[in-house]
């Protein structure tokens, strides 16, 4: 068993072994000030009147006295646990945590995913398994987000409607559990691809001025929404926005049907509109025909958006003189329960 060790930290002390210490121990100075004052200061002459009148003063000290009386020394053990209790919890006792690392101010980072109905199509591979297009990006973008430590990152799926499932948000887990989530159709077989641009660069906006990104992904061409995407890619230039583009499909796939494999043909995105929109707002566009070059180009955004970098440590800490408090509680409440009746009050009750 390792003894705990007390050492000196400024003006505190704290156990080594456990994770635990007192902010204040200075406090602890007080626990002989009842002795020092019972031993040192003068008493006062008994023919002295009470300088102060308190109801039922003399009630009191008859009790004191009788219990006095009683049990002699033994009734000073109670009061003098109660005031070293009182102490403790004074000098604030706290479970110090582990140290943890606070990520310095990031990124405001919106994802703005495509959940129409050609995300349906199976053409990806992970895992020497065939998926669709959906279930790829999911594992591909949820390792994005583990990575994005220090980011807001909020997440934004699209298809003839655009919507906001998740607000921007230090919480990436909960962002990563929206994404899976998420189900091809969802939004409608459509796709909106400026209306969710626009609706990116609106929540982005409420953000303060910074560094504010928005990643699209999408494997189709503007087919529905009431704004033009170029229209789209000027708003988000003049709100500070980079838009990175991703175009995600390959040359061919198949789609499951009523439980029959039908083939589909290449997936049909407008590469042209998605690179004026990227390099409009000072973003890049990306082609994905794959896992591998999907998860390459998360890689590169990596690098083009560097997540925060760990700033100073911080040790949570739990304030425990809550638990020291309740126990002068139960010893105040010990004198009001009934006694068991001893020897003598046998034979006085007998008298």
């Amino acid at each position: 068993m390792r003894w705990p060790v007390w050492y000196a930290r400024g003006c505190r002390f704290s156990w080594i072994a456990p994770m635990f210490e007192f902010a204040w121990p200075l406090v602890f100075l007080a626990v002989p000030l009842p002795w020092l004052a019972h031993s040192l200061l003068p008493r006062a002459p008994e023919s002295a009147g009470a300088a102060l009148r308190v109801p039922f003063f003399g009630e009191l000290v008859a009790l004191a006295g009788t219990a006095a009386a009683r049990g002699g020394a033994r009734n000073l053990v109670l009061p003098a646990l109660a005031w070293v209790l009182l102490c403790v919890a004074a000098a604030r006792p706290q479970w110090v945590g582990e140290a943890e690392a606070l990520p310095q101010s990031g990124r405001d980072l919106m994802l703005a995913v495509d959940v129409s109905g050609s995300m349906a199509a199976e053409d990806m591979e992970i895992g020497g398994r065939v998926v669709d297009r959906l279930s790829a990006v999911k594992v591909v973008v949820g390792d994005f987000l583990a990575r994005r430590v220090g980011d807001r990152v909020g997440l934004l799926l699209f298809g003839q409607q655009a919507y906001q499932v998740t607000p921007l948000t230090f919480d990436r887990q909960s962002v990563r559990y929206q994404l899976e989530t998420s189900a091809v159709g969802l939004a409608g077989r459509e796709t909106a691809i400026g209306d969710a641009i626009g609706l990116a660069v609106k929540r982005l906006r409420e953000r303060p001025a910074g560094e504010r990104v928005l990643i699209l992904l999408t494997d189709g061409v503007n087919t529905a929404g009431e704004l033009p995407p170029l229209k789209a890619a000027e708003l988000a230039a003049s709100d500070s926005v980079r838009v990175y583009t991703v175009a995600i499909g390959s040359e061919g796939g198949r789609m499951n049907l009523l439980g029959l494999s039908m083939p589909t043909p290449g997936a049909e995105i407008d590469e042209d509109t998605l690179t004026k929109i990227a390099d409009t707002t000072g973003g890049r566009f990306f082609r994905a025909r794959d896992t591998g070059e999907l998860a390459g180009i998360y890689a590169e955004l990596d690098r083009l958006e560097p997540a925060a970098q760990e700033g100073e440590t911080l040790r949570p800490r739990t304030e425990l003189f809550m638990h020291p408090l309740a126990l002068v509680l139960l010893l105040a409440l010990l004198p009001l329960l009934p006694r068991p009746r001893g020897r003598d009050d046998a034979v006085e009750a007998a008298r």
